[in-house]
């Protein structure tokens, strides 16, 4: 019965007067008085088919009969439609199958929306009947270009002398900086397995098996708070390679992601990714993932503010805070509500207030203009280099808060003013990270990266006799890749030295021992010849969610989870039987905090 079964998106001209077969859902149906059309749709396209009553009333009567999403196979032949008839809106609207058979191959209820619908459907709906949405024409564009990619890739790696090689599911905790999704055993009762997060430890292992160049498209998880680009289990590309210096590393991604780029959206990128120093984006954009798309960067201002007489700032700057700004040539748009407002807005972010004043024709006027000397005055028209009207915002309070205020205010600006280019395809390597930060409450050193990372060369001296300030000047061989303002991918050179990882061990308060029931193996491992070696991971889903320009990560995934990390579809996670838990020597506190 399926034997010859053509694709629907597939049919051309070139196959005019073609007996073919196809199956697939009805997408739509049209009665026109004795003649029916239905639209039928496959994971390939539309194509419609026609039944003429006067040529079989039998055909007819059964295509009428169909609602939409019946599963139906039809026999015909396919002709040539009238000038006038030709649909303009899909690939093959010039050609039509003049029905000779149908048959209903199943029937289904009437679905809770309609699967051609453009309008934003509830994504609560959408996720429940997700065997639904992914019959949507979006969704399977996301899921076919998410194949074609993760193909090309493996093309791409292949023919670079990678290896593609699985590494376990199922290993021991190790937790870091996420939470584990943990594993109960059966087996060794009261013990557990951890999904990994990665598979840092078992790379670097390859490494030093010596599979010089290894790859793997891994699904990880990490039992972390969700937002619209993550999820507690995600797929990225894991790369790890011996022999190599950070350049080297960085040069075989970016010619992967120009691949990735043409394949999944057919653009060219034609320019060498520039190269960031992690301070330098922290100075102009308050963030270690710029977008780079627009202007508004952000001024230092401390110095001009240092001995002000407007005392929110200087006694900000007495207390080790700093100040820093953006001038913003709205042309009047930023109404006194917006900044209003964005004062209210920058709470979230741990700021007081946005204190504010316009620019223009050399005066200030508005906001805390009042408070600033003449003196001031010119700075900041230096500083910010100012010609054209302008409003500016200012965030004074601890190098993070402003930072992470500015930054973020700043692509709120830039979309509020309809400031980003969305066609564009802003590429950037960030590189030399610090090393390690501090924690105030915990008065201890953590790593930024991993403990893995490798400090640069220069810096390793700077491990000996750490203070809390000479600590935080150390940087790492660290890099991340960065589209459009979002990290689509990160990595190191790890450390291949024993010693320098037992002396980085014992900088982040890692213990011998704890060392040993942690990372045992990979300890163990390193003592036998380790090469120098580092890698790199690249989050597939987000790259997928960028390229195609969709809103959310879970619109790029076939079953994603909600931001509760639940699957609305199948009602995961849910309660398990008493059976189950006793078996596995576990009991629930449903009391527990």
């Amino acid at each position: 019965m399926f034997e010859n079964r053509c694709y629907c998106g597939e049919l051309t001209l070139k196959d005019i007067d073609k007996e073919i077969t196809i199956a697939g859902w009805v997408d739509r149906k049209r009665d026109l008085g004795g003649i029916i059309f239905l639209e039928v749709r496959d994971v390939s396209g539309i194509i419609q088919t026609v039944f003429d009553s006067s040529e079989s009333e039998e055909n007819a009567k059964i295509a009428d009969s169909t609602r939409s999403e019946f599963v139906i196979l039809v026999k015909g032949t396919v002709r040539k439609r009238s000038d006038d008839t030709v649909n303009p809106n899909v690939p093959n609207g010039d050609i039509e199958i003049t029905a000779k058979e149908i048959k209903i191959l199943n029937k289904s209820a009437v679905p809770p929306f309609a699967i051609d619908s453009r309008d934003n459907l509830n994504e609560e709906v959408r996720l429940k009947y997700r065997f639904l949405d992914l019959r949507r024409e979006e969704m399977q564009t996301a899921m076919i270009m998410r194949h074609k990619l993760m193909q090309k890739t493996r093309e791409y790696l292949s023919a670079h002398r990678f290896l593609e090689i699985e590494t376990p599911v199922l290993n021991k905790s190790t937790p870091e900086g996420a939470r584990d999704f943990l594993v109960p055993s059966r087996i060794n009762r009261g013990e557990f397995y951890a999904l990994p997060q990665s598979p840092q430890l078992f790379k670097q292992i390859l490494m030093i098996s010596g599979y010089d160049r290894y790859f793997q498209i891994v699904k990880c998880f990490r039992d972390e708070d969700l937002r619209n680009d993550r999820q507690p289990e995600f797929t990225q590309v894991d790369m790890e390679l011996s022999f190599v210096t950070a350049d080297m590393v960085m040069n075989i991604i970016e010619d992967l992601l120009k691949v990735a780029v043409k394949e999944v959206i057919g653009k060219e990128i034609d320019y060498k990714f520039p190269v960031m120093e992690y301070d330098e984006a922290m100075s102009r954009y308050g963030t270690d993932a710029p977008d780079t798309r627009f202007g508004l960067e952000l001024k230092e201002c401390s110095d001009i503010f240092a001995n002000s007489e407007f005392k929110v700032f200087s006694s900000a700057l007495a207390n080790g805070g700093i100040v820093k700004g953006i001038a913003v040539e709205d042309e009047g748009r930023l109404s006194r509500k917006i900044t209003d407002d964005y004062t209210e807005y920058v709470k979230r972010y741990g700021a007081k207030g946005f204190p504010m004043f316009r620019y223009k024709d050399g005066n200030f006027e508005g906001g805390i203009s009042k408070f600033i000397s003449e003196d001031e005055k010119k700075k900041i028209i230096e500083r910010f280099e100012l010609t054209n009207p302008a409003i500016l915002f200012f965030s004074v309070d601890s190098a993070k808060i402003v930072n992470s205020t500015l930054a973020n205010m700043r692509l709120k600006i830039a979309r509020d003013l309809d400031m980003i280019d969305s066609d564009k395809l802003n590429f950037l390597w960030v590189v030399n990270f610090p090393l390690l930060e501090y924690d105030d409450e915990d008065k201890r050193f953590y790593a930024v990266h991993h403990p893995f990372t490798s400090p640069l060369p220069e810096h390793l001296g700077m491990l000996e006799n750490l203070t809390k300030e000479s600590g935080s000047k150390i940087k790492a061989q660290a890099y991340d890749v960065v589209l459009n303002g979002s990290e689509i991918g990160g990595g190191s050179i790890r450390i291949s030295d024993p010693e320098l990882q037992a002396k980085i061990f014992n900088i982040l308060g890692i213990s011998e021992e704890e060392a040993k029931m942690k990372f045992s193996f990979l300890l163990d491992a390193l003592e036998y010849g380790a090469p120098p070696h580092g890698g790199l991971a690249l989050g597939l889903d987000r790259i997928m969610m960028l390229l195609l320009k969709r809103n959310s990560i879970r619109d790029v995934i076939a079953f994603p989870k909600t931001q509760k990390g639940q699957c609305l579809m199948s009602q995961a996670p849910s309660p398990v039987s008493e059976d189950q838990l006793k078996e596995l020597s576990i009991r629930i506190r449903t009391n527990a905090k």
